[in-house]
């Protein structure tokens, strides 16, 4: 029931472009504080970046009297008034309701909207529990007031790219053949199609974006034995086990190397379209193309042409555009593509991870303190 319903706001908030406040756990009054071990050992184990200069120090902040929280399960709202003393928490249920109490509020926990901010002049704090921040740093009043945006940068990473290297095995090992002879109960002797039985081990991997997901699916990758190389907007620093790190103008020339071409990009001006055409003319043929970033980045009917000529192998797709993906699309027809519905984030780990992430920013904002995983909202991420 609560999944269920977790799901369903999840949805909601997507389609309202919102980043949203996912809670997991229950809470009781007696919950250890925001700042306990448990957290600074999340913190150091996803490489959060702290900032370097204390919330307090910036222009505009003041110790919030009331702050906005999207109230999705009342059980968690005594952990986060622990982490604000003397606050006022404001629980919204919906958008609707959040606006409505904008106008009270000095900082915001999972709304972030046009309407919502033209009626909270005074919010000064945005906290996203998404990674993705696109829709909201769309809206001109976050950068003309200057607002603080926080949101779940790495969070999600060993998450999804144990997806991604979910949807290479099964590319290399060509369960998109052998699941449906299983489902009609056929031992067949038949083999799928030439150079889709494949071993990882010696391949080479493409990973666009090498950001918080980006790390973690090339460290998954090199453990199998691949040969990683990877874009990075900020520079060419990278962990040892990235071959080579090559800026982003270096893409076209990277994908012909790749047999494996892995998106992890946010969705910015310079990322929207950027697999295109010209793109899919330059990968290596038969390439795989997986994309777990924004489904934007591509442009589609270009994607399903490089797919039906061959000049990609396959594809496989946790984001599509649009979502959810129509039911005519072509790519559901073609059976070396293997799409899931954005949930490649989703884990037995819940939301935990984000709530107290969430939590632990709250008790830093309360108290001017340095803030976890700031968007640099000039460039989106």
């Amino acid at each position: 029931m609560y999944r269920s319903k977790m799901l369903a706001s999840r949805a909601v908030c997507v389609l309202a472009g919102l980043a949203c406040v996912l809670p997991h756990a229950t809470a009781s009054a007696d919950a250890p504080p925001a700042s306990g071990p448990d957290v600074a050992e999340l913190v150091k184990r996803l490489g959060l970046v702290e900032s370097p200069t204390p919330v307090r120090e910036l222009p505009g902040w003041r110790k919030p009297r009331k702050v906005l929280v999207w109230n999705l399960e009342p059980e968690v709202v005594p952990r986060l008034q622990a982490a604000a003393p003397g606050v006022e928490l404001l629980l919204a249920r919906d958008m609707g309701e959040a606006v409505t109490l904008a106008s009270q509020a000095d900082a915001s926990l999972g709304f972030c909207s046009a309407d919502l901010l033209a009626a909270g002049p005074d919010i000064r704090w945005i906290q996203a529990y998404s990674a993705g921040v696109e829709r909201c740093v769309a809206v001109p009043a976050v950068r003309e007031r200057g607002i603080l945006l926080t949101n779940m940068q790495r969070v999600a990473g060993p998450a999804m790219a144990e997806h991604v290297m979910a949807f290479m095995l099964a590319y290399a090992r060509a369960l998109q053949f052998y699941i449906p002879e299983r489902m009609a109960a056929r031992w067949t002797r038949e083999l799928p199609a030439p150079n889709r039985m494949l071993t990882l081990e010696g391949k080479t991997v493409l990973v666009v974006g090498l950001g918080g997901i980006g790390v973690e699916v090339a460290k998954r990758a090199h453990a199998l034995g691949m040969r990683v190389i990877a874009t990075r907007a900020s520079g060419r620093e990278g962990p040892d086990y990235v071959s080579y790190v090559g800026l982003p103008d270096e893409l076209l020339k990277l994908a012909a190397e790749a047999d494996f071409v892995v998106n992890t990009t946010p969705l910015t001006p310079a990322t929207t379209g950027m697999f295109d055409a010209k793109f899919f003319a330059a990968v290596k043929p038969g390439a795989f193309f997986v994309n777990v970033g924004r489904g934007r980045s591509v442009v589609q009917p270009e994607l399903i042409a490089a797919l039906k000529s061959g000049r990609l192998g396959g594809a496989g797709l946790d984001v599509t555009d649009p979502e959810p993906l129509p039911a005519d699309s072509p790519l559901w027809q073609m059976t070396n593509v293997i799409i899931t519905p954005h949930v490649s984030a989703e884990s037995d780990l819940g939301d935990e991870a984000r709530f107290a992430i969430g939590i632990e920013n709250l008790r830093r904002y309360v108290a001017g303190e340095r803030m976890l995983s700031i968007v640099d909202v000039a460039q989106g991420y």
